[in-house]
């Protein structure tokens, strides 16, 4: 059995990171992704670049794996009766053009629902199909924006700043994952297919957890905090002797045991610092006790320490001393993939560990339009249709 997900097949048109990023875990899971590019240009990712590997820019490199490509001209009739022919097939379609883009090409869920009742569409928009905003093209920068994320990144006296990565996009791939496989499940139990709608917009809000509830429940709008957290202290980044790491302890007890180990052992038996609640209201007294007390040892020797005294702590790594960590390595986040022109292809493994149906990296990110032919094949066109095609720029 190749996945979880083996015999399920996904049509996907969507582009980019969030859409992508959705259908190459459910790839990795053993569902056969069928990624319908622009007959033209393709996955706009394909150009983002440098670094490019042999023509393939990594970034498109990083979602895009357990796939088969072809490319299809939408605007043409012949197009849609292909595309048609896909879902017919097909269990799940994922796209993420403008809202309403599809229904005006007549390929709209209620559309496509009249061929596969059974079918599930996933409809990934910036804003969503609802709402004033529902037609504004939305962009990871521009949702970290609005959904308040920024205002509490960065430096406290700084300007806002985004996350590292389009973590926007990230989640709304894992969210649409949940989505999917939830449909799948009442699918399974009641025979009908439904249309999901989900927004980076409402992905990135409902990531606000804690810092969003704090508003909720203090009506004071919450400020940035730099590595601080707004609950715990301490909670932070610490300057050591040769450089930084984090300490995340997260409760009395092990602020006993952090204090003896810096050899502070007194300041858990202040009042003013004994409990979380008083931590936290006496913290600028409290955090320059503490930096002064880890200025003595190296990143290296706090490690050692806090492990044995079971404090929570971390190096701040680059991203190649991440790939260095031995942890890392024996849980298989980096893979080596075979590719057709790229030697020794490395991407990210999978978090997903299932004892019985494994994920496996059964397909290299595929090459611009590799499998249209034999994609066209499979759903009954031959080889003179399909060479028509070629010279009518239907494909």
């Amino acid at each position: 059995m190749n996945g979880a997900l083996e015999g399920v097949r996904i049509i996907d048109v969507s582009r980019v990171l969030a859409g992508p990023f959705c259908s190459m875990i459910l790839g990795d899971l053993g569902a056969d992704v069928i990624k319908i590019e622009h007959h033209e240009s393709g996955d706009e990712t394909r150009g983002w670049g440098p670094p490019f590997a042999e023509g393939e820019s990594a970034y498109y490199l990083c979602a895009n794996r357990n796939k088969q490509s072809m490319t299809l001209n939408l605007k043409s009739e012949e197009g849609k009766e292909i595309f048609r022919k896909l879902v017919a097939s097909g269990d799940i379609v994922i796209q993420n053009f403008k809202t309403g883009t599809l229904g005006k090409l007549g390929l709209g869920y209620e559309d496509l629902k009249e061929i596969n009742p059974k079918l599930i569409m996933a409809s990934i928009t910036g804003f969503g199909l609802t709402g004033p905003y529902k037609d504004l093209p939305g962009y990871d920068y521009i949702i970290q924006a609005m959904s308040g994320l920024m205002s509490i990144t960065g430096e406290k006296d700084g300007s806002p700043v985004k996350v590292g990565v389009a973590i926007a996009d990230i989640l709304t791939g894992l969210y649409t994952c949940i989505g999917i496989l939830s449909a799948l499940h009442h699918r399974d139990k009641l025979g009908e297919g439904q249309e999901i709608d989900i927004s980076l917009m409402d992905c990135q809000v409902s990531s606000l957890v804690n810092v969003a509830s704090n508003y909720l429940f203090s009506g004071l709008t919450p400020e940035r905090m730099g590595n601080q957290h707004p609950n715990i202290v301490p909670y932070q980044t610490f300057g050591t002797s040769d450089g930084e790491l984090v300490v995340a302890v997260g409760n009395d007890d092990q602020f006993r045991r952090f204090s003896t180990v810096i050899g502070r052992p007194d300041l858990a038996e202040q009042e003013q610092f004994k409990h979380n609640e008083k931590r936290l209201q006496n913290k600028e007294e409290l955090i320059p006790i503490i930096e002064d007390s880890l200025r003595g040892k190296t990143k290296k020797e706090w490690k050692r320490l806090f492990d044995d005294a079971g404090i929570p702590n971390g190096p701040i790594n680059d991203i190649a001393e991440m790939f260095e960590d031995p942890q890392i390595i024996a849980r298989g986040m980096l893979v080596s993939m075979e590719h057709p022109t790229i030697e020794d292809l490395k991407v990210t493994g999978s978090p997903l560990n299932l004892s019985k149906t494994p994920v496996t990296m059964r397909k290299h990110p595929p090459l611009y339009g590799e499998h249209t032919d034999s994609i066209l094949a499979e759903i009954g066109y031959s080889p003179d249709q399909i060479s028509k095609f070629k010279e009518n720029k239907i494909i």
